[in-house]
């Protein structure tokens, strides 16, 4: 149960600093990348025992490879894109230098298990065999499973320590409150609309809307429903009714998006709405945009299952069709 522990958690992390690079390349929010980078520099070192260090911290602007560790010879390219196209442009590049290393490709984001059985162009002869030498996240939790419990407990220890760190819960309830204000201000007067109230397994309902990439965000904030529920009733007890309104306006984003979006782009594409709808307004005071996405994700997921958004499992009961 101990070993589980640990495996579940590094696996929950993972996917979720995947989940949130594939979402930000959706939105245009590229900045996540290099923090990637340097945590699987780290999270590989500590991993493998290899000694990576930042190439462009030592060769500013440096062609094709990101990490580099010469005691080892290991270069490797950090990639959010996982083709054979993006792996060849990066051996194509003039890697002379490095006649003898070992070539790596870590995918941050995407599953590479249909490039490990190809071939690939290998100009400058660099060491590289696909079948081991391309990561994702699904053969590094393969790697992790296979340690004993002490070798998961450490891993463990360093990813909780570079990605476990958890919002301040008076500062989170605190912005949620603020955005939901914002939220509400455009929609004062609009007709209350019913909400869905025949139960649903969450796991059956993205099943059914083919929300693949968006699970790891429903899964992770779906623990804060009760948190919303309660803001949201502290402001209806005093007669603002912005459960509704932010609730409508959410909805409105899918529905006007629906039609040629589905899965994980129209999730995505309503985060991006009401981010905008946020940072647009005039009472919208900056935060860190980190707090701004996870109290968007929040209030997106609350809706979801509330089934303001997507269609309902439960065909004859569908609330959001």
């Amino acid at each position: 149960m101990i070993r589980s522990h640990y495996f579940n958690y590094i696996e929950d992390r993972l996917s979720h600093l995947a989940t949130r690079i594939e979402m930000r390349g959706k939105l245009n929010y590229l900045d996540l990348h290099l923090q990637a980078e340097n945590f699987y520099l780290h999270f590989f070192n500590e991993l493998f025992g290899w000694q990576l260090q930042n190439l462009n911290a030592i060769k500013p602007n440096a062609d094709a490879i990101d990490l580099i560790d010469y005691t080892n010879k290991i270069v490797s390219q950090v990639s959010a894109t996982a083709t054979k196209m993006k792996v060849e442009s990066a051996l194509s590049k003039d890697l002379s230098l490095y006649t003898g290393y070992n070539f790596k490709f870590i995918s941050i984001s995407k599953d590479s298990k249909s490039l490990r059985g190809k071939s690939f162009a290998n100009p400058f002869n660099l060491t590289f065999d696909p079948k081991a030498d391309i990561y994702d996240v699904a053969s590094i939790l393969k790697f992790i499973c296979g340690l004993d419990t002490d070798e998961q407990r450490r891993i463990f220890v360093f990813i909780k320590k570079e990605l476990g760190s958890e919002a301040d819960p008076q500062r989170l309830e605190s912005n949620l409150a603020t955005i939901i204000n914002i939220l509400a201000k455009e929609n004062w007067n609009r007709k209350a609309s019913s909400v869905e109230t025949i139960p649903f397994g969450i796991d059956d309902k993205i099943d059914h809307n083919d929300l693949d990439v968006s699970r790891s965000i429903i899964d992770d904030y779906k623990v804060h429903h009760n948190r919303v529920d309660r803001i949201y009733s502290e402001f209806d007890l005093i007669g603002n009714n912005k459960s509704t309104s932010v609730l409508d306006a959410t909805r409105r984003d899918y529905l006007s998006n629906k039609a040629h979006l589905s899965g994980d782009d129209l999730f995505f594409k309503i985060v991006e709405c009401v981010v905008e709808r946020v940072k647009n307004s005039t009472n919208y005071k900056p935060i860190p945009y980190e707090e701004l996405e996870l109290c968007v994700n929040i209030l997106v997921v609350d809706a979801f299952i509330r089934c303001k958004i997507f269609n309902n499992p439960i065909r004859h009961a569908n609330a959001a069709s």
